[in-house]
């Protein structure tokens, strides 16, 4: 060979070298690759030394908590496969995430098998039937774009969180309609919680789309519930915590629903319900009750009788149209003496 075609093969050859050394000179200095989990028994060694973590696809031992509590701050986890968790009945939960600053995002799906536990009875009796997710003590975090399937019971549970945003999530519970046999079901349950957002979301269950306990300054727009209960506050009152401040529901639809928006506050015990907005709603095909606010429950059931122990005060609706079935009733209001107060109601449609 001749000095020259030495030269030109040794330029090839350090081409790939010079390249790799271009591109370790724009990552980061503390850069490290995240850490890709591929079956339950990795997971704590990841939540406790990586940053970055990638759920890919494996299956939960039934009984047991795919446990996110301890992830650092800051940490972003990737949920790209399906996780399954198997059967056992216990009271859960199947997973649990907590932390500050953690983004938590798809696309992938949590498949709780729910048909393995429904019988119609929920969390009433029957099966012992494990919750699904929670979202509890998690501060200035965002979860999106992923899928919540056959929940067993209740499917994600926020509480003790502040500035959390919940977005593009799909909370999909349809097969529960078979014989009716899904109960329970609630999509997004929030209680103790602060600056919490919900949208984008799309809810099919048998329970409440969406509940708010006690908490503050809650917002759920642009979402849309089929099949459950609706759009709710309460139960409020007989709680550890009884105030619900600053609900505001906009520019979402309930279709095929046993109510469309409801408050509901427990019979002789205290707290307040305050400052809660519905804005365009949409209401179709509502079963029971359009709108529907009473002061009268007990052990979970309407008794008839109302108390005055938990006041709903500024309550706005806005331009909330829609339909009821032939047997539904469009508005029904059940207020103890004097509690409810200073409302606002204006193009408010709905109808037979």
């Amino acid at each position: 060979l001749t000095s020259s075609t030495i030269k030109g093969l040794s330029a090839i050859m350090m081409r790939p070298l010079l390249i790799f050394v271009v591109v370790l000179a724009f990552l980061p200095f503390n850069y490290a690759a995240p850490c890709i989990v591929t079956s339950f028994a990795s997971v704590a060694n990841a939540v406790a030394t990586c940053e970055e973590i990638v759920l890919s696809t494996f299956s939960v031992p039934g009984g047991s908590t795919l446990d996110l509590t301890k992830l650092k701050s800051g940490a972003s986890v990737s949920l790209n496969g399906t996780i399954t968790f198997g059967y056992k009945e216990w009271v859960g939960p199947l997973m649990s995430v907590a932390g500050s600053g953690i983004t938590f995002k798809g696309p992938g799906t949590l498949d709780g098998q729910g048909a393995l536990y429904w019988d119609g009875q929920g969390g009433n009796g029957g099966k012992t039937k494990p919750k699904f997710f929670y979202a509890h003590n998690v501060k200035s975090s965002t979860f999106t774009d992923f899928t919540i399937l056959n929940s067993p019971v209740q499917a994600l549970s926020i509480n003790g969180a502040s500035d959390v945003i919940f977005s593009h999530i799909t909370i999909n519970d349809k097969a529960g309609d078979v014989k009716d046999l899904g109960h329970n079901t609630d999509g997004f349950d929030v209680g103790s919680s602060t600056n919490i957002t919900i949208t984008q979301c799309t809810v099919y269950n048998q329970d409440d789309c969406f509940a708010v306990n006690s908490g503050n300054d809650i917002s759920f727009t642009h979402n849309f519930c089929s099949g459950g209960h609706g759009i709710s506050v309460g139960s409020v009152g007989g709680h550890s915590d009884n105030v619900v401040k600053g609900v505001h529901v906009d520019s979402c639809n309930v279709t095929d629903s046993q109510n469309g928006l409801r408050i509901k506050t427990n019979y002789n015990t205290t707290g307040s319900v305050s400052d809660v907005t519905w804005n365009n709603i949409l209401l179709t095909n509502i079963q029971e009750y359009g709108i529907v606010i009473r002061q009268d429950y007990l052990n979970g059931g309407p008794t008839g009788k109302p108390t005055n122990g938990v006041p709903v005060t500024q309550l706005t609706a806005t331009n909330v149209v829609g339909s009821v079935g032939s047997s539904a009733i469009p508005v029904f209001i059940l207020c103890g003496k004097g509690s409810c107060s200073d409302w606002t109601w204006s193009a408010i449609k709905v109808q037979e």
